[in-house]
């Protein structure tokens, strides 16, 4: 079986995944807007879903045109650090329990989650975000992909951690 292809199938395997935690962020999302939770920070939104979905895209599309050759031990590395993400992700996920959705939604009340990787940082899944935006591509070597991606990506996290915070403070 061809790089190629595997990498696809990695590719995937993280699309199917990230249908999973739309599941998952929906049925938290109705929850918490049932418990008076407010949204900020809409207008960034979009641009988040298209630029994710252009992480996935992107890597397959520059894999297959460009077909680089990749260094077995850089596959391996980065493919570590893609599952290290999924499993910081994860983490996060289940840390925040009912709290967590992909937008960001605040229930008044509610206590701030320090536990689990929160004890260490304010915003971990952007780490998971930031190591993946990164690593995903360069398994194969699409390092345009990773590239493009990571800059547009700071840009919106930038906005995104200010929106949080800010919500977040409205807790204290």
């Amino acid at each position: 079986m061809s790089g190629e292809v595997l990498f696809t199938a990695l590719v995937l395997a993280v699309g199917l995944e990230r249908v999973a935690e739309l599941v998952v962020s929906q049925r938290n999302a109705a929850w918490s807007i049932a418990r008076g939770g407010v949204e900020s920070g809409r207008g960034h939104y979009p641009f988040m879903v298209v630029l994710h979905t252009g992480l996935l895209a992107g890597a397959l599309v520059e894999v297959w045109v460009r077909r680089p050759d990749t260094a077995p031990v850089l596959a391996w590395a980065m493919l570590l650090l893609v599952a290290a993400s999924q499993a910081l992700r994860w983490w996060c996920i289940a840390t925040l329990g009912r709290q967590w959705n992909t937008r960001v939604i605040v229930v008044p009340g509610s206590p701030r989650v320090t536990g689990g990787p929160y004890r260490w940082f304010s915003h971990p899944n952007y780490v998971a975000v930031v190591v993946e935006g990164l690593a995903l591509p360069l398994v194969h070597s699409a390092w345009i992909t990773a590239v493009v991606f990571t800059m547009l990506n700071g840009f919106l996290l930038t906005t995104r951690m200010r929106v949080e915070d800010a919500a977040l403070a409205r807790l204290a």
